[in-house]
């Protein structure tokens, strides 16, 4: 090839460059590096240079000029060749890898798959899933998703800690997860700071970790926990950044059974209602009442009412609903009615039918 462009001075044919970008694309393949390849091709320009026919032939310095100036042009036609080959086998490569991860994340996620053969396909990913695992998820004003500048950063922050086959950081529905054994609980903590320092000034986000649990399905279980923390978090008004889920067992145990804390905040609460303030300030005394341990006079000062006031508050509650705060047998059924009603947000929104 060089011998005809230095002889006639032509451009490289189509067919010539095509080949060009299929050897680029099997060194892409081979995983040969980049550098190598041009410097292959460069250093042959060179090489084969005083053995040409035409230089050899050449009658002036004129005429060796415009030879070197084809030479040049085609080396720089074959290294661009290569280069788009080679870049194009890349990115078909990294297309099919990322959609056989986004496969595995589904399946862990979905629980769709064999778990014996989850197991398998998550060593091609760098997890072990042996022992036990928990879930960490994050939500944010801006949706995640996979490849953003704040996925690809708490990622690489994340895995200059710990070990690339015990971290897993992925996305699935517009919330960032961290996937991490169970034992090392730092993980998820790591994962929190380095979002609250990637995440621009000023943007709303909230973390929540679920429960470490054994095995491919226990990731599925920890997700599941950490999902529903978030959105109890959004329903009791919780602003922490981060919360576990074993803090908020209660709530999830409640908000199974979404009937049954209707029935219960209707039948316990409901008589609250009817009062000519409503059931609000009633419900806050309870809330207080309950956030205290019992203690009246520290409910009270929390409400900033006097101690004869707040006692009469529960006097109230006691005949409108038939149940004592004060009484630890009665006590229980009106806190999980309360737990309800914030779960519920009411009485600010009317009770489902």
């Amino acid at each position: 090839m060089l011998d005809g462009v230095s002889s006639t001075g032509r451009r490289l044919a189509r067919d010539e460059l095509e080949s060009r970008r299929a050897l680029g694309a099997s060194a892409a393949e081979g995983s040969v590096p980049l550098r190598s390849l041009v410097d292959l091709y460069l250093s042959a320009n060179w090489l084969v240079w005083r053995s040409l026919p035409a230089v050899r032939d050449a009658r002036d310095k004129q005429a060796v000029v415009g030879i070197a100036e084809a030479v040049l042009r085609a080396a720089d036609d074959v290294v661009v060749a290569l280069a788009e080959g080679y870049v194009e086998a890349q990115r078909s490569t990294m297309r099919q890898e990322e959609a056989e991860r986004r496969e595995f994340i589904d399946d862990l996620f979905y629980g769709r798959s064999d778990l014996g053969r989850l197991a398998e396909r998550a060593e091609r990913f760098g997890l072990r899933l042996a022992g036990n695992y928990l879930v960490a998820a994050a939500k944010a004003d801006q949706p995640f998703t996979d490849g953003d500048a704040v996925t690809r950063r708490v990622e690489s922050l994340l895995l200059r800690q710990f070990d690339a086959h015990e971290v897993l950081v992925t996305t699935k529905q517009g919330q960032l997860l961290c996937v991490a054994p169970g034992v090392l609980t730092e993980a998820a903590t790591e994962f929190a700071r380095h979002l609250e320092a990637v995440l621009p000034s000023g943007q709303a986000w909230q973390v929540a970790i679920g429960r470490a649990h054994p095995g491919p399905g226990g990731i599925l279980r920890s997700y599941e926990e950490a999902r529903t923390t978030l959105e109890l978090a959004k329903s009791l008004g919780l602003n922490a950044r981060v919360l576990k889920a074993t803090d908020l067992l209660v709530f999830q145990v409640l908000f199974r059974d979404r009937a049954a804390i209707i029935d219960l905040v209707a039948t316990v609460l409901g008589p609250l209602d009817t009062t000519r303030g409503g059931a609000r300030p009633l419900l806050a005394t309870l809330a207080a009442y309950f956030a205290e341990g019992d203690n009246a006079a520290a409910a009270a000062r929390r409400l900033f009412l006097s101690v004869r006031a707040f006692t009469y508050r529960l006097d109230r509650i006691k005949h409108l609903t038939g149940h004592d705060p004060r009484d630890p047998a009665q006590r229980f059924t009106l806190e999980a009615a309360v737990l309800g009603a914030r779960l519920l947000n009411w009485p600010d929104q009317e009770l489902p039918a």
